[in-house]
């Protein structure tokens, strides 16, 4: 079908292709990508910063990330609005992989996450992103909220922690415990900060919040400093090392160079050596890794699609996705994906093809080079406040809340079951635990709706009386292996002492093994029990099913016929049903 035709395609720079194709391209749409792309840029900035802090490493690869993954994704994937970098929702997944294998491991998982959504792009898999319940996403990007939203209050604070405990519960232990170290000035400013996010929106202005928030909160810092009250910043907390062996402090002022992600490392993290158990430790981390920026990147495509009116090439972007996750890490880039806020904004500003965010990209270059030495001011508390807003957005809080009060009970067990595992446990554990809940429930429901009904009596559909000793039944639903069993073990016990009985399939739309094994063993109940079967008006795929399989009549003791009017015209007359039924 035409308009599913997305789902399945796969071209290399599909959406910008589409887009050139679809538009005069002009200094008029040069001129909005090129605002659309510089208010982007303003808003990456900080927030690759910021997410890069979060997963444990320095701001300048999250800044690597910004420009070289937000540069090729939009060139050669096939959403035409979509804005990819660091996101929050791979917090909960790159820090401890950064905590147990340092910036290398986090890079290989990178690349091998990437290779994995190349295939998945090659395989046609975007399309089964119609398959996530929302259950299931709202709940585990709830979860994602919290414990970013934790991760963050150890910098807001201020706190002293040497390092932080794996779990969450060991997380929120070890910030009550060290919270009489919290730093006043630090609170101060994160406090600024985030009065600064929730009430700018308010002033109406074109201006992001992101951009006057950490403007204020920097201003902030720079007179309590003065004033002697200490306030961690970016060129506190971070330092590099230049070609000349210097250590300095901040975020290097030059562009990242080609090295071997397994050879790149930064202070503090533990040798890593490349070898095959390390590559299968970090499989797992690398398929959570290619899994969330699936689901997250086509989630944020239809979101666009949605407030644009246009299609994305589902595949295409996956390859895209790819692609930029196999080579940016190769210039120390982390994991990216498409980000849903940064994407809206970029609509919002007026954005026309996929140009606006490469030009964002090279926005967040230009920073890097020319502005990096002012990033350095920027207070870590600032950058926590900035994430814990993202957390709050990421949360759909409001729609959560809906839909709480109005899904059915098992929607509300799914919801809740992916939120803590992901909270508690691990975020492939809750998709995964989610999704199959999910399926069982489902599986449930549609079995439920699987019903048989004796309508011997029935006048409008048997204008005159069956015979003595002879029962007509309607089914209605699929019948499949979670309903068969159960519908032909109510027929069989309500058919004992029948001569025989006709069933109505019209209303059986699916017929899977489960349910052809259930049909062959009731007709050869039937038959041990000498009772004839007649079956009546199947739909295409029971039918198609039953000739794949090889189902045949048995002579007068089990016919097929193609409407429910024939079946009856055949049925014995009253002298012959009569007859007493043979044991």
């Amino acid at each position: 079908m035409a308009h599913r035709r997305h789902l399945f395609s796969l071209q290399l720079a599909h959406a910008l292709r589409e887009s050139l194709a679809e538009t005069a391209y002009n200094r008029s749409t040069l001129f909005k990508d090129l605002i659309a792309g510089l208010t982007v840029g303003i808003i990456a900035i900080p927030l690759s910063m910021a997410l890069a802090i979060a997963s444990g490493v320095s701001p300048q690869y999250g800044l690597y990330s910004a420009f070289i993954a937000g540069f090729l994704i939009p060139l050669l994937g096939g959403s035409r609005f979509s804005i990819s970098g660091p996101t929050a929702a791979f917090v909960v997944i790159l820090y401890p992989v950064t905590q147990q294998y340092g910036l290398a491991g986090l890079l290989i998982a990178t690349v091998l996450a990437g290779l994995m959504q190349m295939l998945m792009a090659t395989l046609r898999l975007g399309r089964y992103i119609e398959y996530i319940p929302e259950s299931v996403t709202l709940g585990f990007t709830g979860g994602i909220a919290i414990v970013i939203a934790s991760l963050q209050l150890k910098d807001f604070l201020g706190l002293t922690i040497d390092e932080m405990p794996e779990h969450f519960v060991g997380k929120i232990h070890a910030i009550v415990q060290h919270l009489p170290t919290a730093a006043t000035g630090s609170v101060i400013v994160g406090s600024i900060t985030l009065l600064t996010l929730l009430l700018w929106p308010r002033l109406r202005l074109p201006i992001p919040a992101h951009l006057p928030a950490v403007l204020v909160g920097t201003l902030s810092a720079l007179v309590l400093n003065q004033m002697g009250t200490d306030v961690a910043t970016i060129a506190s907390t971070f330092e590099f090392v230049t070609d000349e062996g210097l250590v300095l402090a901040g975020i290097p002022p030059v562009l990242p160079s080609f090295e071997w992600p397994w050879l790149r490392s930064q202070s503090g993290d533990p040798t890593l050596t490349l070898q095959w158990d390390v590559i299968q430790d970090l499989l797992s981390a690398a398929f959570a890794i290619a899994m969330l920026g699936a689901i997250e990147s086509l989630l944020c495509a239809v979101v666009l699609d949605g407030m644009t009116g246009k299609k994305h090439s589902a595949n295409s972007e996956l390859m895209g996705q790819g692609i930029g996750n196999v080579i940016t890490p190769f210039f120390g880039g982390i994991t990216a994906t498409a980000a849903i806020a940064r994407s809206a904004a970029n609509v919002k500003a007026g954005a026309v093809t996929p140009i606006a965010a490469m030009i964002h990209a090279l926005v967040v270059l230009v920073a890097l080079v020319v502005l990096s030495r002012w990033l350095g001011y920027l207070p870590m508390a600032s950058m926590a406040a900035l994430l814990m807003l993202v957390a709050w957005n990421m949360s759909e809080a409001p729609k959560a809340k809906h839909f709480l009060k109005k899904s059915p009970g098992p929607d509300i067990v799914v919801f809740g079951v992916c939120l803590s595992l992901t909270v508690f446990f691990d975020m492939v554990i809750a998709i995964t635990a989610g999704i199959v809940l999910a399926s069982l429930l489902f599986m449930k429901n549609m079995a439920d709706m699987t019903k048989v009904k004796d309508i011997s009596d029935n006048r409008r559909l048997l204008p005159t009386p069956v015979p003595a000793n002879w029962k007509v039944f309607k089914i209605n639903g699929p019948l499949f292996f979670a309903a068969a069993d159960r519908v032909f073990g109510d027929l069989a016990a309500q058919c004992n002492d029948q001569d025989g009985l006709v069933l109505y399939m019209d209303g059986v739309p699916v017929l899977d093994a489960g349910g052809l094994a259930a049909l062959t063993r009731f007709r050869q109940a039937c038959m041990s029990n000498n009772t004839r079967l007649y079956l009546a008006d199947f739909q295409f795929q029971p039918l198609k099913t039953l000739a794949k399989a090889g189902f045949e009549p048995e002579g007068d003791r089990c016919v097929v016929f193609s409407t429910l009017h024939d079946a009856l015209e055949a049925l014995p007359s009253e002298t012959a049903a009569s007859t007493p039924k043979s044991v």
